[in-house]
């Protein structure tokens, strides 16, 4: 398993960043066994950002199949948009520099989606999220309906919480390690009430216990780093939510709205860079990770 050390990518995507994890991870939510010889290929869009996130996992299995996975600790409703501009550019990735306006017809590979979700409110084992869900109705036009789009795209999403959709995180040792490893952090959070102390206490407990055992001896700087980055920015995209959700609320117009959600966005945004640059993070990663310029980050820093 290849080191990574960009704090901006999550310990899920650290954890499958090599071809033989993900060819056990698809293997598990499918239900099949590959053939040896089939490859399995990267193809992550590390340089693609969406609110400031990457994409986590993409890659093509026997250059026959293209999936796409999301790892999420808060059930995003938007998935299978932001999926859709995902694979739009995996596509252009793969076509490379093909002529698309050539006679003879190109082929692709087929895409499938899915969000592995571990997050702490209640969620089913499985749901499908689809993009034909966010269309408008041309009926409001006094069009007629129609009873399939154009254009759709469905998202598995699996709940992968330790206890949940046990013959699929079982057939992934990685995944059962990961769920096992995230549940012992949240226990320790409880009774410790601390996140980062959770952190080390959950590190150590999964290495006496043979869990990650070998990633988490070679990796626990990087996990901690990764991981205090990751449960920070989702503490920054909550507040983000609650300000601009209270500021509109306040003013009831739709300006106003827009203002405090954008005065949320900023503080969240602050608070994110100050609990990172606290746990030794430098000035230019919390820049990279925030969106903040390096002028505001060093304030931020001096405070």
């Amino acid at each position: 398993m290849g080191a990574n050390t960009k704090y901006k990518d999550s310990v899920f995507s650290f954890l499958f960043s090599d071809p033989a994890s993900l060819r056990e991870l698809y293997e598990a939510l499918e239900g099949v066994t590959l053939p040896p010889d089939v490859p399995v290929t990267i193809n992550t869009l590390q340089d693609v950002l969406f609110l400031d996130r990457v994409n986590d996992l993409s890659f093509t299995v026997g250059d026959i199949l293209v999936l796409l996975i999301e790892h999420q600790s808060t059930i995003n409703p938007n998935m299978a948009i932001r999926l859709l501009m995902y694979i739009a550019r995996v596509y252009e990735k793969i076509l490379g520099d093909k002529n698309l306006y050539a006679s003879r017809a190109l082929t692709i590979p087929r895409p499938e989606f899915f969000v592995l979700y571990n997050g702490t409110a209640p969620y089913p084992d499985e749901q499908v999220l689809r993009l034909s869900d966010a269309f408008l109705d041309p009926a409001s036009l006094g069009l007629p309906g129609k009873e399939s789009p154009a254009l759709d795209l469905a998202v598995r999403v699996i709940n992968i919480n330790e206890g949940r959709n046990g013959e699929i995180v079982r057939r992934c040792a990685v995944l059962n390690g990961y769920s096992a490893f995230v549940a012992r952090v949240r226990e320790y959070e409880k009774e410790l009430g601390n996140k980062e102390e959770a952190m080390k206490a959950a590190i150590r407990y999964c290495r006496e216990h043979d869990i990650l055992k070998e990633f988490l001896e070679r990796h626990s700087s990087e996990v901690m780093n990764m991981l205090l980055t990751e449960w920070n920015w989702d503490d920054a995209l909550a507040v983000r939510y609650e300000e601009g959700r209270e500021e509109g609320l306040e003013t009831g117009l739709e300006k106003g709205r827009e203002e405090g959600l954008e005065k949320g966005l900023e503080k969240g945004r602050e608070e994110t860079a100050r609990k990172a640059l606290m746990k030794g993070m430098t000035p230019d990663d919390v820049s990279e990770i925030t969106g903040l310029d390096l002028e505001t980050v060093n304030k931020i820093a001096g405070q």
